[in-house]
């Protein structure tokens, strides 16, 4: 019995869904990437301290992946465990007036509605954010000038050990794209809010608006992995790539998108090998006409 072999007799034993050779395309909004060793739904935090636990004492590499939303998947595959947070560790639960539990695992855009439902303001830059509470968190989700920080009171996680801890926001080390947890490794199992009151049509009508402005100015039409580049100082990374006439660039099925030249659109057929291409040449066109030097956002798992 290998390891893989052990840690699915483990999870069929304690009823975790537990499957081999599950395809990276159907976890990914960018549609591209092979196959993972073993795929599994956790529900609740002892699942996950469990499995974590297990994966590091049997040597295999795990990956929590929340929507998939900020991911380019290898075309041979993966060989680790990836894991998705369901059950409990997806809900979200309202602990007073103006503050929120949510599971990781709960869509960035269940968590905003919930909060709208409830009159209370703070999250409606988020609205349209394709991803997971636990990846907008892990790497401080932001657009339009608000940021998931602005709202995080806590963070709960399971560490290396397999131990259930909590972060206060101050120790969270929030910055552009960054957290904590970027360095510690942690898995993170749920976040809790704090919000503001305000009148629900309002909050209504600016959700209203940047969910416009997101169908107006961003190729959704096609699978992608979300804005490609971060924002370098002083410039935005669109404008640099527009401005290099990259804009319909393609490299096999990987495209500049036509719409915003900050995101890489999967027009067919598109393999991690076609995007990492051509980011690479995007990188260098950029830096060597105009100074820049364009740093990924998005994550390629190999």
């Amino acid at each position: 019995m290998d390891k893989y072999q052990k840690l699915f007799k483990y999870c069929d034993e304690h009823g975790i869904k537990a499957k081999y050779d599950v395809p990276l395309s159907s976890l990914t909004t960018f549609k591209i990437g092979g196959n993972c060793r073993m795929y599994v739904e956790a529900e609740n935090s002892s699942q996950v301290s469990k499995l974590v636990t297990d994966c590091n004492a049997l040597g295999i590499k795990y990956i929590v992946i929340g929507k998939g939303s900020n991911i380019v998947a290898n075309d041979d595959g993966l060989d680790m465990l990836v894991m998705k947070l369901t059950g409990d560790l997806a809900k979200v639960t309202r602990l007073d007036d103006y503050t929120f539990h949510c599971g990781a695992g709960m869509s960035l855009a269940g968590l905003c509605r919930e909060v709208e439902n409830n009159s209370l303001s703070g999250l409606e830059f988020a609205w349209g954010i394709p991803g997971s509470v636990g990846g907008a968190v892990y790497m401080n989700a932001g657009a339009y000038g608000g940021e998931i920080k602005d709202t995080v009171f806590s963070v709960t996680h399971i560490d290396k050990d397999g131990k259930i801890g909590t972060i206060k926001s101050e120790n969270l080390k929030f910055g552009y794209r960054h957290s904590v947890y970027k360095e510690n490794g942690f898995t993170i199992i749920g976040a809790t809010f704090k919000l503001k009151l305000d009148n629900r049509t309002e909050i209504r009508n600016r959700m209203d608006d940047y969910m416009s402005r997101r169908k107006d100015k961003q190729p959704l039409e096609f699978p992608s992995a979300g804005s490609v580049f971060r924002r370098p100082e002083g410039n935005y990374a669109g404008a640099l790539i527009e401005k290099c006439g990259l804009k319909g660039k393609k490299v096999g099925g990987a495209q500049v998108s036509p719409k915003h030249a900050g995101f890489i659109v999967n027009v067919g057929g598109a393999t991690a090998k076609d995007v990492k291409e051509l980011v690479k040449l995007i990188q260098d066109t950029v830096q060597n006409e105009t100074g820049y030097y364009l740093k990924r956002e998005i994550i390629f798992l190999d």
